[in-house]
């Protein structure tokens, strides 16, 4: 079924301020870049939403202090340099990284960025009342603290392989203190500057109407400005992925298109248009199906459903999750729909290439399934086609966001589900609620209200520490935590979450390689996430543009400021 939410769209005027006499004229700007997002922005707040199309709209005006491009190279952004033991930015014993800050760097409203606004993010982030999503990065530090104006000091729990984790990449984006400063906690949903951020970045939010668009302007403060390529930049929302390859690749009525997930041989006939090329990259994002280990049928006293009180009544069997494996045809998926732009896969954690798992392996077995099934005692007692056991019949809700190639990966799945007495109801939620990360909304990923549901994320640091906590029993979404948190499976194994642990404080790296890698064979071997394709990061870009240069660390609008017109 086709799920449907009604939300009052806001729109946000800027309510920044320009000091005139401060400003600096960019040089041979072009008007404005177009950029086409079938998967609409609806936040501009990276830590409140599981959105990567949030994220990346926000990452236009927004900075970390330090990224990795595609050779896996630190850049530094706000950071003036990046810390070593040589430099003395890294402590000898791994407890604690210290960052030097560029001097002299203006949020676009004119105040001054100092280590104050480093450390607000920190408390912000790591706030439970807030609800964060990036919290995962910082569960390893014990505290930070603001040396002084232009210095910032990270102070972890235990020595730290990973101490390139907070504050870095798409993760790491800092909020200015003094507009946040009085939305640390429950209300953090209400600040303004969640519609009309105030950034250090090369661009500014001008106006903003969630779902639909938005407008950026330069930054007069930004400290590279006789850089930008452009005067504005329009973000526009809606549509869906083939018309936003059309555009950019055929017609050529934008210059960009965020995400195109469709078909490969549409794709193909897309490209020869002749106005853009397809730019892709395989990084550490895979598409996968989560199985809810609660039941989303049953409610508590609260209205709570998929609740830790109430397992699911016949996913709590490893044999059924199994079973639904091998049911699934991930090769069909792969040569069908996703060609060149995406290849089965059998593994939860697939980049970097050093931590992949060659003890693991995915298989289509309908005849196996059915056996599974058998054995762990459901079967079709009233020849009615679909298996049953103790009164309760094996149905099952299977969800996914609004998207052409995703609902005919669902058709597939389906179809073997049901050649093994599965009875299979998909459901279709727009992306931006799936993805909006909103507590207040039951169709999200977080509140995971059906049985199974699909979608694209992964590891997007060169550390996996971050990705790998995903399944943690700390990390479970529930009304109590306002709905935070990505183990959205209720997955809760107190060995993985030994080897996490571990892990976070192995210094030798090749041991650490080798616990990440069995803390992915539980997973996989567990049947809790059903991996089925990893897939590259597939854009369209219009010929005219130069500059654009993609990385799977960060979001593809992380040197917008180098993209121009020639």
């Amino acid at each position: 079924m086709l799920s449907v939410g009604v939300t009052f769209v806001l729109f946000a005027c800027n309510r920044q301020q320009n000091n005139l006499s401060s400003q600096i004229t960019p040089k041979k700007q072009s008007e404005t870049l177009n950029l086409l997002y079938w998967q609409a922005p609806t936040i501009l707040n990276p830590h409140l939403s599981t959105g990567f199309k949030d994220s990346e709209a926000s990452r236009i005006t927004l900075e970390p202090l330090a990224s990795y491009d595609n050779q896996g190279n630190l850049i530094p952004f706000l950071a003036a340099e990046i810390p070593s033991i040589e430099n003395g930015g890294i402590s000898r014993n791994g407890k604690s990284v210290t960052w030097k800050l560029k001097k002299g760097i203006k949020w676009s409203d004119g105040t001054p960025f100092i280590a104050d606004d480093v450390v607000f993010t920190y408390q912000f982030i790591t706030n439970p009342k807030v609800g964060s999503t990036s919290a995962n990065n910082y569960a390893t530090v014990e505290k930070v603290e603001a040396i002084n104006e232009n210095t910032v000091k990270v102070v972890f729990k235990q020595p730290n392989p990973a101490w390139d984790l907070p504050f870095i990449g798409g993760g790491g984006m800092i909020l200015p203190r003094h507009l946040y400063e009085k939305y640390n906690g429950k209300n953090a949903r209400q600040a303004p500057e969640n519609l009309i951020p105030v950034g250090t970045g090369p661009y500014k939010v001008v106006e903003f109407r969630p779902g639909d668009v938005v407008v950026y302007q330069v930054n007069s403060y930004f400290r590279e400005i006789d850089q930008l390529g452009f005067k504005t930049i329009k973000l526009k929302g809606g549509g869906d992925a083939t018309s936003a390859a059309r555009a950019v690749l055929q017609t050529g009525d934008v210059d960009y298109a965020y995400n195109l997930q469709v078909e490969v041989n549409i794709l193909n006939q897309l490209e020869t248009g002749g106005t853009g090329k397809i730019k892709s990259i395989f990084g550490g994002t895979s598409e996968r199906i989560l199985i809810n280990l609660t039941d989303p049928n049953k409610a508590t006293a609260e209205g709570e459903k998929s609740s830790l009180k109430f397992p699911h009544p016949f996913f709590q069997d490893r044999q059924v999750r199994e079973a639904f494996s091998l049911a699934i045809d991930r090769d069909t998926i792969a040569k069908q729909l996703y060609g060149i732009t995406g290849k089965a896969t059998s593994n939860f954690l697939i980049a970097p290439t050093q931590y992949n798992s060659f003890s693991t392996s995915y298989e289509f077995n309908l005849e196996k399934a059915s056996k599974l099934l058998d054995k762990a005692g459901w079967k079709d007692s009233n020849n009615n086609g679909i298996r049953d056991k103790n009164g309760i019949e094996m149905k099952v809700v299977f969800q996914t966001s609004v998207n052409p190639l995703r609902q005919k990966t669902q058709e597939i799945v389906k179809q073997g589900l049901r050649k093994i007495g599965v009875a299979v109801e998909l459901k279709n939620v727009d992306a931006s609620i799936f993805f909006s990360s909103d507590p207040a909304n039951t169709d999200t990923v977080e509140h995971f209200y059906a049985d199974l549901e699909m979608f694209t994320t992964g590891n997007r640091n060169p550390d996996p520490s971050t990705y790998m906590k995903t399944y943690m029993c700390d990390t479970i979404p529930q009304k109590s935590n306002n709905w935070s948190g990505d183990n959205y499976s209720r997955y809760c194994n107190p060995e993985y979450d030994r080897l996490w642990q571990q892990a976070t404080q192995e210094l030798d790296q090749k041991k650490r390689q080798e616990i990440f890698i069995e803390m992915n064979d539980i997973l996989v071997n567990d049947f809790v996430a059903i991996p089925l394709i990893h897939r590259a990061d597939v854009v369209g870009i219009s010929d005219k543009i130069k500059g654009f240069k993609s990385t799977p660390w960060d979001f593809n609008t992380w040197n917008i400021k180098d993209w121009k017109i020639y």
